[in-house]
């Protein structure tokens, strides 16, 4: 679950949470959490805020800035722009701001294990050199007429 800010604490400054925070007091200021965001039904919220996920059932002041998405429940109320790559809006929620839908950042891991497969791919993988006669020199032009590169490949036309 995380960390829970209970309903009969006022909190003003900045809070910075590496894990899940549950929001349901007030705070004024800044909130950032590393993972998901909860501001509860009584919770309220004066101050941007910056997670990975955001789910709103209480009052927020403010710009909130999610990587992944943002969902207000019935109930919600927000007033201040998203930025985020997903967004949820339940019938029965107040909202008024702009939105900002970003296109989500591929997982590094992800990234990195595709980058390593393509660069073992290239490294790999020779072209079929077109029929020639034997003891002739290989082109270095391909069939089509254009260059080619060791493990690149094109599609003919």
């Amino acid at each position: 679950m995380g960390t829970v800010i209970g309903a009969a604490v006022w909190i003003k400054g900045e809070i910075l949470s590496r894990e899940d925070l549950r929001l349901d007091g007030e705070a004024e200021g800044r909130l950032e959490v590393d993972g998901r965001l909860t501001v509860g039904q009584q919770g309220k919220a004066h101050c941007n805020i910056t997670a990975r996920e955001v789910v709103l059932s209480g009052l927020v002041e403010g710009n909130i800035e999610a990587t992944e998405r943002v969902v207000l429940t019935k109930g919600a109320e927000l007033t201040g722009d998203v930025k985020t790559a997903g967004i949820v809006i339940e019938d029965g929620a107040f909202f008024k701001g702009g939105i900002d839908i970003v296109r989500p950042a591929p997982a590094k891991t992800e990234a990195a294990a595709t980058s390593a497969a393509a660069t073992s791919t290239i490294a790999t993988s020779t072209p079929a050199s077109p029929a020639a006669a034997p003891g002739a020199p290989a082109s270095p032009a391909s069939p089509t007429g254009g260059s080619r590169a060791a493990g690149v490949h094109s599609a003919g036309k």
